[in-house]
């Protein structure tokens, strides 16, 4: 569990209440009033100065400045670009650099050699509002502006006006204060009546106003201050042509460039903007405001939560073993393990949330009825009968997938026979009893065993001939019992095992999941059948998970493992599932009456595939090739680590704490950002702290972590309420790596116990880069890169068997090949990037819309021509163009090259040789055998991974199809001409154009 530490802080002040920037003309008003923004320098030096726009709005000026007053400014028609970050040489290079926050930093790009005003805001409003207000003179100077004033908004205010008239049936001219306050709700529901209606009072007081009516014209003012979340408003002018809406080509831009949204055309963009543009006018016109804009990204069409993974998307034809299975520790229980009251209700939450593993602790009982609850304590009895008929009715409730029951069976054989009646006649044909198949070697899948149920339990040898047979007792309410005040004991190999009699008809039901004591993992590799399955308890298996991790994942690759909590937890706390999801353990058994930290990670890890109940395991835990240490403190060999980048934006509605009373409504929240998973990624990160605004705090700030074994990792959200005595829980929502969507997204928050906070939720971006080589991030700028030299290549270990060593030996030209050209691929485009003026998150489609407005001249020719020629598109300059456009253009060229001539060529080379290591592995006994070798453990980067350097891009097709996507986006943009030449590549363009 991750541990925090830092100091407390108390603050009795209280933050102004500010304006809120809802258009550019706010922004243009802001800069000529003027800001003290940090000037920074090349020889690192940090200037401060006071920043303003002159009046006429053609000239931006600083001072104090030992300059000439008239040097100490730049011209507006001069600037190129304005970019938001550090992403000049100046940034990248200083020194101080790390210092600055990503949000605070921009830089104006000015003159015919490119120069940069490098600039730092004391918050990333300010940063954000002199971003849009020049940008917005940039691209319309100062005549519109006027125009704008006056009409800006025509819109958006005509809609809120008519919204007033809709209440003001009689003409009077004004409404009542409870039908204002009402309305504006019913516009944004989650704004608190208190908030809404001190704002009309305060507006009221300004004015000397007596009375509580509310005019028209106060009402469109309240509604502009209290529904514009200016966040929001800045993300929009980024891709809006005209600075006020966007229309379908500026939303085609914003899902294609920023979420990543695939084939998208204007049609696509008009049903968006159909469905969440709130005024008619809008909705002819084609335009979405920043209501109907708001309104959309706040939907769950933006969730952070990738709706793809709503429904079975795994493959579910593996088998059995090859899944995590989403489990129940004594199920029946709904309070602590001692005194705790049994209760059916118990099994019918475990089904509802998708649980396929339940477990009944059976006794015998009164009147001849079998009884279900844990032995040896004081907790509650319920009939077996009437857990069987709730089983019946849900198990397929939430799940069409198998669902296993743990019999834990104390009963004599008189009432083990009535067991059997029981489920036979109410289970009927649901029970799964086939013989296992003594040819096979694995379970059989998730997808064949639909709709089933089966046994896990004790069964005879087949070698008992009798109507009943003794077997080892497995009692964890004995062990729980034993060990009342005894703490961290490990539970032995060599106790004494109790016996007990089973009946003939129960060891029948029992057929794939018979359940077997562990010896020792060499024992279990010779000698155990793949339809046996052992429980461990948590002590055992974590002893097992630190001392002996690879045998551990590689044992569990064949055979179903379960994991119960230690008996030590008497409350009902949940062990950490993460500590033996990593071994591969598949059945961890938790208790779903107590909410919290864990339980969070086991309800938000099933979601990923259609909350099923099966989560297939990662493929270096399945694969008999590979070898995978579960304590790994770095990257994993065969697997591409990610970078994952998250920006924590604002949030919204957060409520106050659950029986906190202290601060009255104050809520002081700050976020805490946690990766889940293996060692080597376990970490988290904080924002500050936003004191006395829990209804639209504003955090910017943004966060990076590697993650090594992305399909184990999970990120979790945790919002606290920052107090002297204790922080308080707001909310949290955890979610699996591989189900985050990119760009801008709300995370809506969950209560402690797993319900949705109404309204309330958090505004993040999410940015994933793919990072070879492991290790952690490297400083940016292009001095870091690696060359050959310093690169790290594959090494191979000689293992002295002729057979093997040949076929490796021939293997590692195609690997450093491939890691060269991946590498020098990825240079190519961090080279691209930082030419565009961008970060290494952006993408490239970012890039190209970043950098289309270069492309065109002052006459609004095209300075750039896209020329698909016959082997890969390159970009051919028309006239003089600056050094800086030359640069771009021969990257970009670097990279269409590299993938279109040389990735198919090292896929190729890659996947001969890896087909060469599988023949060896296939072969892998009968050669060590004759070599006198044992087990030998394999992992080959080759093998797992034939791919092309670009992730996901493997194969000349994939190659021209990606760089052919990338200039259909910049031809999109409008900047760029497009010359046609005849050829095959023109062909692939037709194809591709038709398939998409």
């Amino acid at each position: 569990i991750l541990k925090r530490e830092r100091k407390k802080t108390v603050s009795f002040s209280s933050m102004p209440t500010e304006k809120k920037i809802s258009s550019a003309s706010d922004c243009i008003n802001s800069m000529v009033e003027g800001s003290e923004l940090k000037k920074v320098r090349s020889n690192s030096r940090i200037y401060h100065r006071y920043f303003l726009l002159d009046a006429d709005m053609q000239s931006l000026r600083w001072e104090p400045s030992k300059k000439d007053s008239e040097k100490a400014k730049i011209d507006i028609k001069s600037i190129k670009e304005v970019r938001t970050g550090k992403n000049t040489d100046i940034f990248r290079s200083n020194g101080i650099s790390d210092q600055i926050s990503e949000d605070c930093a921009f830089s104006v790009i000015y003159g015919e050699n490119y120069e940069s005003l490098d600039l730092v805001a004391n918050s990333a409003d300010v940063a954000n509002i002199w971003v849009t207000g020049l940008r917005y003179l940039i691209s319309y100077g100062k005549h519109t502006l006027d125009m704008l004033e006056s009409s800006q908004d025509n819109m958006r205010t005509s809609w809120v006006s008519q919204m007033f008239s809709e209440i003001d049936v009689d003409n009077l001219g004004h409404i009542t204060l409870c039908n204002a306050v009402q309305c504006i709700r019913d516009l944004n529901p989650g704004l608190k009546t208190s908030k809404i209606e001190l704002k009309f009072k305060e507006l009221h007081k300004s004015k000397d106003k007596a009375g509580t009516e509310v005019t028209k014209e106060e009402f469109v003012e309240v509604f502009h201050e209290l529904c514009t979340r200016p966040e929001i408003y800045f993300l929009l002018v980024q891709f809006s042509s005209n600075k006020e809406f966007l229309d379908t080509k500026d939303l085609m831009m914003f899902l294609e460039a920023e979420q990543g949204v695939a084939h998208i055309n204007e049609e696509i963009s008009l049903e968006i903007i159909n469905k969440y543009e709130p005024s008619k006018e809008g909705q002819e016109k084609g335009w979405l405001s920043i209501d109907g804009f708001t309104k959309y990204l706040m939907s769950p069409d933006c969730y952070i939560f990738d709706p793809e993974h709503k429904k079975v998307c795994q493959d579910m034809k593996q088998p059995l073993s090859h899944y995590f299975i989403n489990s129940s520790h004594n199920t029946y229980l709904i309070e602590d393990q001692f005194r705790g009251p049994s209760d059916i209700t118990g099994y019918i939450r475990a089904l509802k949330m998708g649980c396929r593993s339940v477990e009944l602790d059976v006794w015998d009982g009164p009147d001849n009825e079998p009884v279900i609850y844990t032995g040896h304590t004081m907790t509650s009895q319920i009939v077996f009968r009437s857990v069987i008929d709730i089983i019946n009715k849900y198990a397929f409730f939430a799940s069409e997938y198998p669902l296993i029951l743990c019999l834990e069976n104390h009963c004599s054989i008189k009432q083990q026979k009535v067991m059997v009646q029981h489920m036979k006649k109410i289970l009927g044909d649901k029970l799964y009893t086939t013989s296992p198949n003594m040819e096979e070697s694995y379970l059989p899948s998730p997808d064949v065993l639909k709709g089933r149920i089966l046994i896990k339990a004790k069964k005879l040898s087949s070698s008992c001939s009798g109507v009943e047979g003794d077997v080892t007792d497995e009692d964890e309410g004995a062990e729980m019992s034993q060990r009342m005040g005894k703490e961290n004991v490990e539970q032995p190999n060599n106790v004494p095992v109790k016996r007990f009699q089973l009946c003939k008809e129960l060891s029948e039901l029992v057929s794939i999941c018979k359940s077997v004591q562990f010896k020792e993992f060499q024992v279990s590799f010779q000698a155990q059948k793949y339809w046996e399955v052992c429980s461990f308890n948590e002590v055992l298996a974590s002893k097992y998970a630190n001392e002996n991790p690879g045998d551990f994942v590689n044992y569990n690759k064949r055979f179903l493992a379960r994991v119960f909590p230690s008996p030590m937890r008497i409350d009902s706390s949940n062990m950490n599932p993460q500590d033996f999801w990593k071994c591969g353990c598949q059945i961890v058994a938790m208790n779903f009456q107590t909410p919290g930290l864990m339980m969070d990670l086991n309800i938000g890890w099933f979601r990923q595939n259609g909350n099923c109940g099966y989560v297939l395991r990662p493929a270096i835990m399945r694969e008999e090739v590979s070898f995978f240490s579960a304590n790994t403190k770095d990257s994993v060999p065969g697997v591409s680590p990610q970078l994952l980048h998250i920006k924590i934006i604002s949030g919204q509605n957060f409520p106050k704490p659950k029986g906190s009373g202290a601060k009255g409504d104050v809520v002081d929240p700050y976020v805490y950002v946690e990766i889940h998973g293996i060692p080597a990624d376990c970490a988290e990160q904080r924002t500050k702290t936003v004191h006395q605004n829990g209804d639209a705090p504003i955090f910017d700030e943004s966060f990076e972590f590697q993650i090594n074994l992305p399909e184990l990792a999970m990120v979790r959200f945790v919002v606290l309420d920052d107090d002297y005595i204790g922080d308080e829980f707001i909310g949290q929502y955890t979610i699996p790596f591989e189900c985050l969507q990119t760009g801008y997204r709300h995370v809506p928050l969950q209560s402690l116990t797993g319900e949705v906070l109404a309204h309330a939720s958090l505004f993040v971006h999410v940015a994933i880069t793919n990072r070879r080589g492991g290790g952690k991030p490297h400083k940016r700028g292009l001095s870091v890169r690696k060359g050959k030299k310093s690169r790290e290549y594959a090494s191979l270990r000689t293992l002295w068997i002729k057979t093997v060593d040949e076929v490796f030996k021939n293997a590692q030209p195609p690997i450093r090949d491939a890691t060269d050209l991946r590498e020098n691929m990825q240079n190519a485009v961090v080279s691209f990037k930082e030419l565009c003026g961008l970060s290494s998150v952006a993408n490239l489609m970012q890039c190209m819309l970043a950098v289309s407005p270069r492309f065109l001249g002052s006459d609004n020719t095209p300075l750039v021509v896209l020329n698909l020629s016959e082997q890969y598109p390159t970009m051919e300059l028309q006239g003089i163009v600056p050094e800086v456009l030359k640069k771009i253009v021969t990257t970009y060229d670097m990279v269409s090259c590299s993938l279109c001539f040389n990735g198919a060529w090292v896929r190729e080379r890659s996947k001969r040789e890896g087909q060469g290591q599988v023949r060896v592995h296939t072969g892998e006994r009968a050669v060590l055998g004759a070599a006198g070798a044992t087990r030998m453990p394999l992992n080959c980067p080759i093998l797992r991974e034939p791919s092309s350097p670009l992730e996901g891009n493997g194969g000349s097709w994939e190659a021209k199809h990606w760089t052919l996507m990338l200039c259909s986006f910049a031809v999109k943009s409008g900047k760029i001409g497009k010359e046609v030449k005849t050829g095959k590549f023109e062909e692939l363009l037709h194809a591709v154009t038709e398939a998409t």
